[in-house]
């Protein structure tokens, strides 16, 4: 359904005309610095900022662009951090993300070094946390004031999928 590419400057105008507010921006992107109005200049610079991160486009059979994750392994060497997700609005409720998150998966355990994906999401996003869950993710915890938005805090769930327990869903 999906393929998994690394992310090329093109890709930043299709990525950021995805976002189309200040709260869709902070819900994709968290506490990164972005500004609103977002644009592809500031996605461009964020990737090209840290090469440690493995930033990758989804693109569909035909080649567009629908959707986007990153992948960036933490400092013990031993987990890798899932976050920025976004699928396209054109396409969205066809299995996308899924099939994207599935395939980010895959890459992050290709390693056998990896023993652990950990990711936060907003705990007001209530589809992507049951995604997450369905996939094998489970919550380790919730940070209720992580980020405030025009005056209201918004509560993160910090989510992780040890390797075993993706292993058993993968089979």
């Amino acid at each position: 359904m999906i393929e998994l590419r690394a992310f090329a400057p093109a890709d930043a105008v299709s990525v950021a005309s995805w976002i189309d507010s200040l709260e869709a921006l902070i819900t994709w992107s968290g506490n990164t610095g972005f500004t609103w109005p977002f644009d592809a200049r500031q996605l461009s610079a964020f990737h090209a900022s840290d090469p440690s991160r493995r930033c990758h486009v989804a693109v569909g059979p035909d080649g567009t662009p629908v959707g986007h994750v990153l992948l960036r392994t933490e400092p013990s060497g031993r987990s890798v951090r899932l976050g920025m997700v976004l699928v396209s609005p054109a396409v969205r409720g066809r299995g996308y993300g899924e099939a994207m998150v599935e395939a980010a998966l895959g890459e992050a355990f290709a390693s056998p070094a990896i023993q652990r994906v950990n990711l936060g999401v907003y705990s007001h996003n209530a589809g992507a946390m049951r995604l997450y869950e369905r996939l094998g993710f489970r919550t380790e915890s919730v940070d209720p004031k992580a980020t405030c938005v025009a005056g209201a805090w918004w509560a993160s769930t910090t989510m992780s999928l040890p390797r075993d327990a993706w292993r058993s869903h993968a089979t």
